[in-house]
């Protein structure tokens, strides 16, 4: 899953996307309102950490202008106001959740879980896929109730392609959700990591999950 956080004060967007990182989760930085509109409208987030008070264009200017222009990309707007206005406002102009300042990791990852959990193919904390158990949380994966160790990569991979299980997936569309702005298109990592996955999920078992839709992408799907 593809993050956008958008925060100004160094220190502390250093800290957020290291943790987000070390949750598997690909992560972009920007560091005021103009640069956050850029990035929002170039790339395809599955979510985006807003802070209020930036240079150039505050946060809600941002958050107004993407959703006038139909991106429904769910926002957790970050606030150091403490007043109930300024978060009303946040909320009215189209933000999902909101976090004051000072805030701990834990309750931004979990909130950061709980919006990610929205997407119409997650309803619960565990994502099934027929025998294949995903639980992003704890970052542990099974299969038939053996346990799979992955690393980090592998792992978003798994969760994009589970979350849009039964959905053919293009190149393109996993290596803009699951790879930051660091990623280089031409190259094949795309398909050594589904490799990866392939030789971790699949050889172990009967029946592959994992599937090559010729000229289209790979497809994660239970059916045989």
């Amino acid at each position: 899953m593809r993050i956008l956080v958008v925060e100004d004060d160094a220190p502390l967007a250093s800290v957020v996307v290291r943790a987000l990182r070390e949750e598997s989760y690909a992560v972009d930085l920007a560091q005021d309102g103009q640069e956050a509109e850029w990035s929002a409208f170039e790339n395809p987030y599955d979510l985006i950490i807003l802070d209020l008070m930036l240079p150039r264009k505050d946060g809600l200017s941002v958050l107004k202008t993407l959703r006038q222009a139909g991106i429904h990309t769910p926002v957790l707007i970050l606030t150091a106001k403490d007043t109930a206005t300024d978060v009303v406002a946040g909320l009215d102009t189209g933000a999902d959740d909101y976090l004051k300042k000072p805030f701990s990791l834990d309750e931004l990852m979990a909130r950061v879980r709980a919006l990610l959990r929205r997407q119409p193919s997650d309803t619960g904390a565990i994502i099934e896929v027929g025998p294949l158990k995903i639980d992003p949380a704890r970052k542990e994966v099974s299969r038939d109730g053996s346990k799979i160790e992955l690393t980090a990569k592998e792992f978003a991979l798994l969760e994009y392609m589970a979350r849009h299980a039964g959905t053919v997936l293009t190149r393109t569309q996993l290596s803009e959700h699951v790879w930051d702005m660091n990623f280089e298109p031409t190259s094949n990592v795309v398909d050594v990591y589904v490799g990866y996955l392939r030789n971790k999920i699949d050889k172990s078992f009967d029946a592959p999950m994992i599937k090559t839709m010729r000229g289209h992408g790979y497809m994660l799907d239970a059916a045989n």
